[in-house]
């Protein structure tokens, strides 16, 4: 985990108490100065942890995850809709729709590592398992734009390109089966491990795109050809991987005590 600054003002009466519990983590260093009104502001720097170091809590329970803060603005940043998320959007589908279209899996893999699909769905389940509504809209309304603007243009590339259903990349991609589903989950629990963790991985956001836009990519194409049947099956593959991602999230987050702060956000969670 990489360095941190923690920064806490309280009054003088309990400096001893907080002095005692940071000392319990082990800081780099710590130290204090008056401010105004005799309040007292203590800096901690936390020791940063080498790579597959663990930590254990007072309830036993073992993780490296961020604070929750930490993790909520990290992710609340992901989700913003904006003419560059759009735009690799785009780009990421018409590569895809290429790779597609000449059963080239490179060109799928390379299309998957320009789409930004890891931040908002992983905001999702953020959302769902806090019952957080407004991070929840966001974030679904950054996935919807981008599906639309994924869905148009594979759907221009299907009216304007010859789409044989018979292609191996694209007849995959009209069924729902177990290995689909399997790699969904994990994407799903690997992006919200990623994060959580604070080790961004460009190769996890791939694995999330490559569960959600070949198929949502296969659906505009086949909708343009005319082949409606088709088009169906690859809807219900893109809704199945969606759903598999943001529910493996919610069940990561939860395992590691991501939960709401108050019983009523619980229940409505």
């Amino acid at each position: 985990m990489s360095l941190r600054l923690i920064e806490i003002v309280l009054s003088p009466g309990y400096l001893n108490v907080a002095e005692g519990l940071i000392r319990e983590q082990n800081p780099i260093d710590m130290w204090d100065e008056e401010i105004t009104q005799g309040r007292i502001r203590i800096k901690e720097e936390k020791t940063p942890k080498k790579s597959g170091e663990t930590k254990v809590d007072k309830s036993g329970k073992i993780g490296t995850r961020i604070s929750r803060e930490e993790l909520y603005s990290d992710v609340e940043k992901m989700t913003k809709l904006s003419w560059i998320f759009i735009v690799l959007i785009v780009l990421a589908s018409v590569v895809a729709a290429v790779g597609i279209l000449r059963n080239n899996v490179v060109f799928i893999i390379g299309a998957m590592v320009i789409a930004p699909a890891l931040g908002p769905n992983v905001a999702l389940s953020l959302g769902t398992t806090l019952s957080d509504g407004d991070l929840s809209r966001r974030a679904l309304k950054t996935i919807f734009v981008g599906s639309l603007w994924a869905f148009v243009f594979s759907a221009l590339i299907g009216i304007l390109l010859e789409v044989n259903p018979q292609i191996p990349e694209i007849f995959t991609r009209t069924e729902v089966n177990f290995g689909d589903i399997a790699l969904a989950l994990s994407a799903g629990s690997a992006a919200v491990l990623s994060l959580s963790s604070g080790l961004v991985s460009a190769l996890i956001g791939v694995m999330v795109a490559v569960a959600l836009l070949p198929p949502l990519v296969t659906m505009g194409m086949l909708v343009g050809a005319g082949q409606w049947e088709l088009a169906i099956g690859s809807l219900q593959l893109f809704l199945v991987n969606f759903i598999c991602v943001n529910l493996a999230g919610v069940i990561t987050f939860l395992f590691q005590g991501v939960r709401p702060l108050t019983w009523w956000e619980a229940n409505r969670a």
